[in-house]
């Protein structure tokens, strides 16, 4: 499915594996998690197979029995456990160049995130790009239940026409979201999902975030 720029005003993203490279933190995180419970360890390759929304899912085909231990404590564990690495999560290489060059072109840039809010926005700032950006939204917690519902205040605060809005992630969650709150959605496999799951939802799929600025 071919897709053009110039229809949009707007590039709302997601962070977590489209920007940040994170997926392999989240892989080494949780296997330190696993082996302390005598669990099968996973493959970045297993992890982007395995991988959904809402994460609790994700817990569950992992091996996690919530009789035994609740998912609010298992999920508060790993983003402890995240939360303590998640310097060591850099940019993707990509990431500085196309933000810039969509500035450039006069695109307004936003931010769509599962991420906890004031987390989100460190981050951000660490990684030098939160000036890129006008809207910066994630959750009011750590679990990671889903974004549909930021996404839907995104939109009212922005007050425009969606149709002139781009959103751009790495997980069907991210297609799934776009398509509740009426956006278009282009997905790239760097993250937290293979290249095969996305393509299952039909949408525009670009190998890199270059390819995203050959399309200018």
């Amino acid at each position: 499915m071919a897709i053009s720029l110039e229809k949009y005003r707007h590039i709302i993203w997601d962070w977590n594996g489209t920007l940040l490279d994170d997926a392999w933190l989240c892989v080494d995180v949780m296997n330190g998690m696993l082996k302390e419970r005598g669990m099968p360890l996973r493959t970045l390759e297993s992890y982007r197979e395995l991988f959904d929304f809402p994460v609790k899912d994700y817990y569950v085909k992992l091996g996690y029995d919530f009789n035994r231990e609740p998912f609010d404590e298992v999920g508060l564990e790993f983003i402890v456990r995240y939360n303590r690495r998640q310097a060591e999560a850099k940019l993707h290489e990509d990431v500085k160049p196309t933000l810039e060059r969509l500035r450039e072109c006069g695109f307004r840039q936003h931010i769509l995130s599962a991420r906890e809010q004031n987390e989100l926005v460190s981050e951000t700032i660490s990684a030098g790009v939160h000036a890129f950006f006008g809207l910066i939204r994630g959750l009011d917690d750590h679990y990671a239940h889903g974004k549909t519902g930021v996404g839907v205040r995104l939109l009212e605060e922005l007050a425009e026409d969606p149709a002139g809005m781009l959103f751009i992630g790495d997980t069907l969650h991210d297609a799934a979201v776009a398509a509740e709150i009426g956006l278009d959605c282009v997905l790239i496999p760097n993250g937290h999902q293979s290249e095969q799951r996305l393509r299952s939802a039909g949408l525009p799929v670009l190998p890199s975030l270059r390819n995203l600025i050959s399309l200018l």
